[in-house]
């Protein structure tokens, strides 16, 4: 989707899903499964992917793996969905070296989340995403995660990003409503939910859709709550959100990163240091997800044997 035909209050389109990135049984880089996959979420419902995030594993591809996973997923959707490339380091220079190898492979924007472990000043966080978003001619998304980073992008911060004509979104996962909601108010950024339970309550403050990670195995129940909330059935809304809570729940607050339940649904392995999860998990997980899509009357497309416990963890899956 080219952000210059894109909603401007969305410029990237409602529902994203943070795809996780597949794996060969040998733990390679797999470009014909990611390809399928990318395919299969913008045809279950999803506007755009944000690609080599965390739970794309980012911390564990290499630059030029990252590069090629760019690449195939631009061409296996197409040119219409959004596809966000996460480029966030603790480096101001590889960011912006990440961010331009992305621009060549066909990103439609850039995902940049705050500098991480090293808990730069605000006076830092700002130089950082400001000299990102100089460095090629892409929007940029800055993710605030301060949770995992250890920095917040403070309010006045973003205030003045926002500034930036190239600074357009952000992915909110400050936990912070109030804050959330008078940025909204106050700039012209676009706010995507990083948080699974709060996509509907962010977009009913004026958020512009959300980021999931859950969306990799239920785009189409997640991007039907934001439909009922556009054609004016709140109460819908809150009845279809409200199905989607205890997989939500299970997938991102369980003690396990959203990249191990979603491939203990979808098969593939994990990269060290994570590991797979175990068959109580997957089974709990299943058990959630076919009871979700029992009451959407949707088709699993999960395999019937999920790949990820830790005895049977060397397929892939997807």
């Amino acid at each position: 989707m080219s952000p210059s035909t894109a909603h401007p209050a969305r410029p990237f389109g409602r529902a994203l899903c943070a795809m996780i990135t597949p794996f060969t049984p040998g733990g390679e880089l797999d470009l014909d499964a990611a390809g399928k996959l990318a395919a299969r979420l913008v045809g279950e419902g999803c506007d755009g992917l944000v690609l080599n995030g965390t739970t794309g594993e980012s911390p564990t591809t290499s630059d030029d793996e990252k590069t090629a996973l760019v690449r195939a997923v631009r061409e296996a959707v197409g040119p219409g969905p959004s596809v966000l490339a996460g480029v966030g380091t603790a480096d101001t220079r590889h960011t912006a070296e990440l961010a331009g190898r992305a621009e060549e492979a066909g990103a439609d924007g850039l995902l940049v989340v705050t500098p991480y472990y090293s808990r730069p000043q605000q006076a830092g966080v700002e130089a950082h995403f400001l000299k990102v978003a100089d460095a090629t001619g892409l929007p940029v998304m800055v993710y605030d995660i301060p949770g995992r980073t250890g920095t917040r992008v403070e309010p006045a911060t973003l205030r003045r990003l926002a500034e930036h004509p190239r600074i357009v979104a952000v992915k909110d996962c400050a936990y912070d409503l109030l804050g959330s909601t008078r940025l909204i108010a106050e700039t012209p950024l676009a706010y995507y939910s990083g948080c699974e339970e709060l996509n509907l309550p962010l977009y009913a403050l004026g958020g512009a859709g959300y980021v999931s990670t859950v969306a990799n195995v239920a785009p189409r129940p997640l991007r039907a709550v934001l439909d009922a909330f556009d054609a004016g059935d709140t109460a819908e809304a809150a009845r279809l959100n409200a199905r989607l809570l205890p997989l939500a729940e299970r997938m991102m607050a369980a003690g396990l990163p959203g990249t191990v339940t979603a491939k203990a649904l979808l098969g593939g392995p994990v990269r060290e240091p994570l590991q797979p999860a175990d068959r109580e998990t997957v089974d709990g997980l299943r058990g959630l997800y076919e009871a979700l899509l029992q009451a959407e009357s949707v088709v699993s497309v999960l395999p019937r044997t999920a790949a990820c416990s830790r005895t049977s963890s060397s397929g892939s899956s997807i």
